[in-house]
């Protein structure tokens, strides 16, 4: 049974969840794309909040490329799942050029998204990171772990809906986790959801063109 009418729904729903954030000048949301966007985007609206993305690629098994082995961030940093590196004993230099290949795309992605417009000041800034939801939590960890290098007030992960023990984990790992929903047994996040086509490059662009208008005065 979906909990969520679609990406939208689920940002309305998320904002109510952080309220206490809202008409805060040193709150800045960032969305995984491109499913996190749609989802920030109505937090971001509800709130009267800066946002933006922040760019994550999750490193697949040869093979079998929906099996995170990890992910990397735009500016090179990258988390890697040790449990799954090690069952399929995946040399370091498959792993390298996997990363290599997804450091093309994430850089594509960044051309595609941000244009001209500069990154956004994380240092000092309280850190909201949102995703449509939450399966191995591999992407949103590397995520988190490259907002930590760059000094925020605090980091927060908020999702609509996420598998039990992995929201579990990130409690351990940020300053606060808000999770809607942890649905046992977890079956993935589109199961959740009553629409959950993908988002389009064409959808976050105009999406992040609309949210350089907040806060709005």
């Amino acid at each position: 049974m979906a909990l969520f009418t679609d990406r939208v729904d689920a940002g309305k729903k998320l904002a109510k969840e952080l309220s206490k954030y809202a008409n805060r000048s040193d709150v800045l949301i960032l969305a995984l794309p491109r499913g996190g966007v749609p989802v920030a985007f109505e937090v971001a609206k509800e709130l009267n909040v800066k946002m933006d993305v922040f760019i994550v690629r999750k490193l697949g098994v040869p093979g079998n490329e929906e099996l995170a082995m990890g992910a990397i961030s735009s500016d090179n940093i990258r988390v890697l799942n040790e449990d799954i590196v090690r069952s399929f004993q995946i040399p370091e230099r498959v792993i390298n050029m996997v990363a290599e290949n997804e450091l093309k795309e994430l850089e594509r992605r960044e051309r595609t998204y941000r244009g001209d417009s500069p990154k956004p000041e994380i240092s000092g800034s309280i850190v909201i990171l949102i995703d449509d939801g939450l399966a191995t939590g591999a992407t949103m960890r590397a995520a988190a772990s490259a907002i930590k290098t760059k000094n925020p007030a605090k980091i927060v992960v908020a999702v609509p809906t996420g598998a039990r023990d992995t929201c579990e984990l990130f409690g351990r790992e940020v300053d606060e986790v808000i999770c809607i929903a942890t649905p046992e047994p977890f079956y993935g996040v589109g199961a959740w959801y009553g629409n959950f086509s993908q988002t389009t490059d064409e959808e976050v662009c105009e999406l992040l063109d609309k949210a350089r208008a907040l806060p709005a005065r």
